[in-house]
């Protein structure tokens, strides 16, 4: 099996880092593409809605919200509706993660606490 440092490789790669006390899994192509996702949809020519609101929610003179949504709400939903979500893991990729990630989350030592009184 591959190095625990060698992403998880597919069209979004996937880290695995680990802290004293998690898993963290990093997916920054995940991330670039949910960004492409909101400038996409923010610069869409034919439809101009997500730019109107992001300009209404920068305008500090503009009238207060009418009732139900707030409009950074509106604006944070019809982006995150847009935006990716899913990672593809083809072939064997999604059975390394899981190993990979049943070791990462299985019992580790801990770090002894430093003793200041020799310090």
């Amino acid at each position: 099996m591959a190095d625990d440092r060698t992403p998880i490789t597919g069209p979004i790669p996937i880290s695995i880092n680990l802290t004293p006390t998690a898993v963290i899994l990093d997916m920054h192509a995940l991330t670039a593409l949910v960004v492409g996702d909101v400038l996409d949809l923010l610069l869409d020519p034919a439809d101009t809605t997500a730019w109107d609101q992001l300009h209404d929610l920068a305008d500090t003179t503009a009238a207060p919200a009418p009732e139900g949504r707030l409009p950074y709400e509106e604006l944070v939903a019809a982006l995150a509706e847009r935006s990716s979500s899913r990672v593809p893991l083809y072939g064997h990729r999604a059975r390394e993660l899981a190993e990979r990630l049943l070791r990462a989350s299985g019992p580790r030592p801990v770090p002894a606490q430093q003793d200041r009184r020799t310090a």
